[in-house]
């Protein structure tokens, strides 16, 4: 194993977290589609605007690994979840606990703000993280199937509003 670590990142980490994230939409077959930079992530991680928290999983002090999350809302059950959008670790550094450690840290966060649990999505070809987060005792989630709005879909609802 190795020397892990978990640390929130901070505006000095964009360019780290973008060059991670560019690595996890490579490795999805999506690159094309990375539209973020680096004033958008500091909008969105890191100003009065910030809807997201990011964290940086370290290995022997290198950055291997980051987590992007944000509250999600449980109506049934009236409280908040936290919504995993993206956990990515290095090819090189997998087997070494990173993932683990990254995980452990946000379910004690979803604790600490007694918050009801942690959700995300896998993409249904990824057996490797289906094996991953099995191992660590999740489920799929009841019946739920992750689906999106976009594009000239949205654009065209959005103008029903008149």
């Amino acid at each position: 194993m190795g020397d892990v670590a978990i640390r929130p990142a901070t505006e000095s980490d964009i360019p780290t977290v973008l060059s991670l994230l560019r690595e996890l939409a490579a490795y999805e077959g999506k690159l094309d589609c990375v539209r973020i930079d680096e004033s958008l992530l500091a909008e969105y991680a890191f100003s009065q605007r910030a809807c997201i928290e990011v964290l940086l999983g370290l290995l022997e002090g290198s950055a291997v690994s980051y987590a992007i999350f944000f509250p999600q809302f449980g109506s049934y059950r009236g409280l908040p979840w936290l919504y995993l959008e993206d956990l990515y670790v290095q090819p090189g550094a997998r087997g070494h606990g990173v993932g683990r450690a990254m995980m452990a840290h946000l379910a004690s966060l979803t604790l600490k703000r007694s918050w009801a649990g942690m959700a995300w999505s896998v993409l249904d070809w990824n057996q490797s993280a289906f094996a991953f987060y099995r191992g660590l005792g999740a489920t799929t989630a009841n019946g739920h199937v992750s689906m999106d709005l976009t594009g000239d879909a949205l654009l065209r609802l959005a103008e029903e509003v008149a």
